[in-house]
């Protein structure tokens, strides 16, 4: 684990999952595991990783019991578009919105 993942998990009780290829940001809410961030390296893009690391989530929270999974996106943020691509291709269906922030949530099987 990185320096900056430890910072994370002591500071604010969030979740990093690293791999080679990229990472991501999560944390447990009441009922359901949040995906903050996913970052894929610009030469891993459009291979899956992103999935796997889901994937990967999506099993730790089965094994706590969680059944949702939720991920957003912001508008305004760069790329935005090709974060939402991922968010739908992986099964995620629109939850919510407000200004600049939309929700999505994924049943967990």
């Amino acid at each position: 684990m990185s320096m900056y993942s430890n910072y994370l998990k002591e500071r604010t009780d969030k979740e990093v999952l690293e791999t080679e290829q990229g990472f991501a940001v999560y944390s447990f809410t009441q009922d359901a595991v949040y995906i903050e961030d996913i970052f894929v390296d610009k030469d891993f893009r459009h291979s899956n990783v992103a999935s796997d690391i889901a994937d990967k989530i999506s099993e730790i929270a089965k094994s706590k019991g969680f059944k949702k999974m939720l991920g957003s996106i912001c508008p305004s943020t760069k790329n935005s578009t090709e974060g939402l691509k991922v968010l739908l291709a992986y099964g995620f269906k629109l939850d919510s919105s407000t200004n600049n922030f939309i929700l999505f949530a994924k049943d967990l099987e």
